[in-house]
């Protein structure tokens, strides 16, 4: 995390590397001197702090930013990428390079070209007023359970604090400065696929499947599983934190032995609570499973979350609940259930009171089965799942 601290405290310092002429303020440079100084601070902690500094640096920044802001931000795009804003203000490449590759160490994500910091417009109806001349606030995203945020701390373009509502959006326009969800999200999927993956690989024999064998597993149907519609309870999400970022972990047991299978499925679409929406999703490819069942949980993504770290935790949990079984064959697609709540226990228990991380959890779903309108075991979410067979090319 110091490096993590230290570069962004160069991206925001009055160095020659910087246009701004201006020098970051005394209380943001303090805050983050103090989060470097704070080993015990857990990541979503650290995060929290830098983001903070850096809302406070760019309401003092306002006017240099806002012709760049003003440029990028349109109805078509409320978000602008820290890129834009910072090469535009001639910082030096290596900076956020640096930057962003301790940003992506804390979260186990591998390096990439573009930043995943970004400034967001909170809601397209701000729009306008602040298109207009009206004076923006900067946010961001507090720490910890939402339910536990007494308010929404914000700056206005002269430092000044400005205590914000919750769950009731702001009159005015504001900007939220924190992590681009949807990157980092992508990002932290493909760690997670691949993480699984090698340790699935690890476990193979080796063997590779002949021509003979590969033409005939194509040449037979596939047996699947889709999403025909599914929604969230209204869950009164906070106005800051934006569209929710939707996935899946699909949980089954390797056909050919005791080996736990753990599927990423990205749900795209799944944007707010109180909607429906009608994917057609294919959820679940049965020839994964040894049994016609799998459980499945929703998460949503997760500013603090550590991909690698969380991957390697859930594949763990699920390893040692099928290891502690003495005969898995005998308890059959039974022992399912235990493995996904072997995974559940692991998760922080924070997780469980805040509808950022964990979402809710199907058990039993079943090969060939349809499910109309089927509520998960939190009842948060409720879904209809639809059995369809693919054929084979003539």
């Amino acid at each position: 995390m110091k490096l993590l601290q230290s570069s962004l405290l160069l991206c925001l310092s009055a160095s020659a590397t910087m246009s701004y002429g201006q020098a970051l303020d005394g209380e943001a440079l303090r805050l983050l001197q103090a989060s470097l100084k704070d080993s015990t601070l857990d990541a979503q902690a650290q995060l929290t702090n830098t983001k903070r500094a850096l809302a406070l640096d760019l309401s003092h920044q306002y006017a240099q930013l806002a012709p760049i802001l003003q440029t990028e931000i349109n109805q078509y795009q409320l978000a602008v990428n820290a890129d834009d804003i910072l090469s535009q203000h001639r910082l030096n490449d290596n900076v956020i390079t640096k930057a962003d590759a301790s940003i992506r160490r804390v979260k186990g994500l591998s390096a990439k070209a573009d930043s995943l910091v970004q400034v967001r417009l909170a809601d397209e109806t701000m729009l306008t007023p602040w298109q207009q001349g009206e004076s923006p606030l900067f946010a961001y995203e507090p720490d910890g359970d939402e339910s536990q945020w007494d308010y929404i701390e914000a700056f206005d373009i002269h430092g000044q604090v400005h205590q914000l509502d919750v769950y009731n959006l702001p009159q005015q326009p504001v900007f939220v400065v924190g992590i681009d969800s949807k990157k980092a999200f992508v990002a932290g999927l493909e760690v997670m696929r691949a993480t699984f993956a090698e340790a699935q690989s690890a476990k193979k024999d080796g063997a590779l499947l002949s021509r003979a064998q590969t033409q005939a597993v194509a040449d037979k149907p596939i047996s699947t599983t889709v999403i025909k519609q599914i929604s969230l309870k209204d869950d009164h999400e906070p106005w800051i934190s934006g569209r929710a970022e939707i996935y899946g972990i699909v949980i089954g047991v390797d056909p050919s032995r005791e080996e736990p299978v753990l599927d990423i499925v990205e749900m795209p679409y799944l944007d707010y609570a109180d909607t429906t929406y009608y994917p057609n999703q294919i959820i679940i490819h049965w020839e994964r499973y040894r049994w016609a069942a799998a459980d499945m949980i929703l998460m949503e993504h997760d500013d603090g979350t550590n991909y690698k770290v969380l991957a390697s935790k859930l594949l763990e949990a699920a390893e040692q609940i099928l290891k502690s079984i003495p005969d898995p064959e005998a308890q059959g697609y039974a022992l399912i259930p235990q493995i996904t709540n072997g995974i559940l226990s692991v998760m922080p228990d924070a997780w469980f009171t805040n509808d950022d991380d964990f979402v809710d959890v199907y058990y039993t779903l079943q090969e060939g089965v349809e499910y109309p309108n089927l509520n998960g075991a939190n009842g948060n979410a409720m879904t209809s799942f639809a059995p369809l067979v693919i054929q084979p090319r003539p």
